[in-house]
């Protein structure tokens, strides 16, 4: 008996057809390392592997997967859009303006401030995107000598 890739049921219940590149589209995701994955990550990873996709087509899966739930999508300061698997709990982003690696954390500290401020302001705060940039470790450790 054949495994169902994992999202199909997802894809169904979000009235989406399941297809066969949005369905290589979401395994990359599974398969990744990398939980943060631009159109171009999952194009370049499609090709690496054989499977034409085009990249219309993964912008279109992206929109539709976001817009049904199954993605979260982040623009950051650069203009570049990542997506990660929508699991649920909120967190935050900081980037490294070095070499693109973005990184999540929780702070409840963080998320407790931003609710207080909120309501000072007199808003209740329905969401929330908080991303730090700065240099990673490793980006660091690369100075010219």
């Amino acid at each position: 008996m054949k495994q169902k890739f994992p999202f199909e049921h997802e894809i169904r219940n979000t009235g989406l057809k399941v297809t066969e590149p949005r369905l290589k589209i979401l395994s990359v995701f599974e398969k990744s390392k990398a939980r943060h994955l631009s159109a171009e990550d999952i194009h370049d990873t499609l090709k690496a592997k054989s499977v034409v996709v085009g990249m219309a087509t993964i912008y279109r899966a992206l929109a539709n997967f976001e817009k049904a739930g199954i993605l979260n999508k982040s623009t950051f300061d650069d203009g570049r859009a990542i997506y990660e698997i929508n699991e649920g709990p909120h967190h935050d982003h900081i980037v490294c303006v070095d070499c693109g690696n973005v990184e999540e954390f929780v702070d409840e500290e963080i998320e407790k401030r931003q609710k207080k401020i909120a309501n000072q302001k007199g808003y209740s705060l329905k969401s929330h995107s908080l991303v730090l940039y700065g240099s990673c470790s490793q980006c660091l450790g690369k100075v010219d000598k």
